[in-house]
């Protein structure tokens, strides 16, 4: 079996697969997206994320039709930033993507923060994806950031479940109650910076990749911490996109399906959690603080 055949499928609530292990692009500068999507198709990934504020949707959708494979076999998900909140402008956000990333139906569209301080704005772009979802212009939506009030907010009013929630999740902070509130809904838990990048590309003293607990572990499956973390996240049922531009890296992140962690490793990695987070607060994203205008496709 290779590898493309062994990446892990997950259902997600309306049915749809995904496959467990993508690609993100958060950060890629617009002139390497392309190159690093096309390498990480061709080491096997099948899931790519991206988001209408990353300003890569072009490069994305560029590679996809530079390889040699169909629309069908590559799972695409992106999301709607802040500026484009509300019932009319969502749904033109759709069309600014799409346009992007050159498809028709786009995989998993998500709302990629919660937008407190104008939550009327966001329950209204919530109501925007599910017409998406009901015209077929999308496949399963979700939200991305969203924190227990949050959902509960959006469950209080929406008439789909989402099917993703995308938030910061590695082994120093895991976000457990989240999580849970998740499954108990039905919402799967995609983790964003699942190797702790977060931890490392900010100056932060404590990286995960130099976590004693990790390494010993890594030491004993011959394999790196980062592998480690991701195996960690597979196991426990989550998505993860890990990002990187370097080929080697890609590859290494990608074979993680070869060995398995035991119980005790798996609750070793449970009990690094240090309940810090490393990304802003989502109530703290405002369009006062982090306003940006999408381009037009």
């Amino acid at each position: 079996m290779d590898q493309v055949q062994a990446t892990p499928i997950l259902t997600l609530n309306n049915g749809v697969q995904m496959p467990a292990l993508g690609f993100g692009v958060f950060q890629t500068p617009p002139d390497e997206t392309a190159t690093a999507v096309e390498e990480a198709l061709r080491v096997g990934y099948r899931h790519i994320d991206t988001a209408a504020s990353y300003g890569n949707e072009r490069g994305v959708g560029d590679a996809i039709r530079r390889s040699d494979l169909r629309r069908g076999e590559v799972f695409l998900e992106t999301k709607i930033w802040i500026n484009d909140y509300g019932y009319d402008e969502t749904l033109h956000a759709f069309d600014k993507s799409a346009g992007k990333l050159g498809v028709e139906q786009i995989d998993l569209l998500l709302l990629h923060q919660p937008l407190s301080s104008a939550f009327d704005r966001t329950l209204e772009a919530y109501r925007a994806l599910e017409r998406l979802l009901a015209d077929g212009k999308v496949r399963a939506i979700g939200v991305s950031n969203f924190m227990p009030g949050h959902v509960e907010r959006l469950l209080g009013k929406a008439k789909i479940v989402p099917a993703v929630n995308q938030i910061e999740v590695h082994p120093y902070f895991q976000q457990k109650a989240l999580q849970q509130l998740g499954t108990q809904h039905g919402i799967l838990t995609q983790a964003w910076s699942p190797i702790g990048g977060i931890t490392f590309y900010r100056g932060s003293n404590k990286s995960t990749l130099d976590d004693a607990t990790l390494l010993e572990i890594a030491r004993v499956h011959g394999k790196s911490a980062a592998q480690v973390m991701l195996r960690w996240h597979l196991q426990e049922g989550r998505s993860v996109i890990p990002k990187s531009t370097k080929p080697a890296r890609m590859a290494e992140n990608f074979a993680v399906f070869d060995f398995d962690l035991s119980a005790s490793e798996l609750a070793a990695i449970d009990a690094l959690d240090t309940g810090v987070r490393g990304g802003p607060d989502p109530d703290k994203i405002t369009l006062e603080t982090f306003s940006r205008v999408i381009p037009e496709a």
